[in-house]
């Protein structure tokens, strides 16, 4: 990959659309591959590449030449990746906590005991996936 002539840069961060077209053009596959390597799959990879592309359209007036193009695109990326990866795995908590666990408010005590003992036995399980220390440690400080 060539690197970008700044003329074209100072162009797209003026909204000239033929210029962004062609940074597009020039770095999506870069975007891409990096965002494809941190997420590991390819509609996240997609999803990424699309809101890079998005912030770089927004923040293109704040690029300074200080560093390459390609190293502010590839920092936009990365960046961009790790945030996404954190939101969908909060969402994803989310979704395998309440999947079929309390969704609808009960005042029944055996539905409540069934919950509790549910939520007990998905506890104990993620305590027995860490070492002695680890679960001593996290039993006396939460538990006890």
């Amino acid at each position: 990959m060539q690197n970008i002539d700044k003329g074209i840069i100072i162009k797209a961060s003026e909204g000239e659309t033929a210029s962004f077209e062609e940074i597009y053009k020039m770095y999506s596959g870069f975007v891409y591959n990096v965002a494809l390597r941190i997420t590991h799959g390819r509609e996240d990879a997609a999803e990424v590449t699309q809101d890079v592309f998005m912030a770089v359209y927004r923040n293109l007036k704040a690029f300074e030449f200080k560093s390459s193009f390609k190293t502010w695109i590839y920092r936009i990326t990365a960046n961009t990746a790790i945030n996404y990866l954190k939101r969908l795995s909060r969402y994803r908590g989310r979704i395998e906590y309440n999947d079929g666990v309390g969704l609808e408010a009960t005042t029944n005590p055996q539905h409540e005991n069934i919950d509790n003992e549910h939520r007990q036995a998905v506890i104990n399980k993620m305590l027995d996936l860490l070492n002695p220390k680890q679960r001593v440690c996290i039993i006396l400080r939460h538990i006890e």
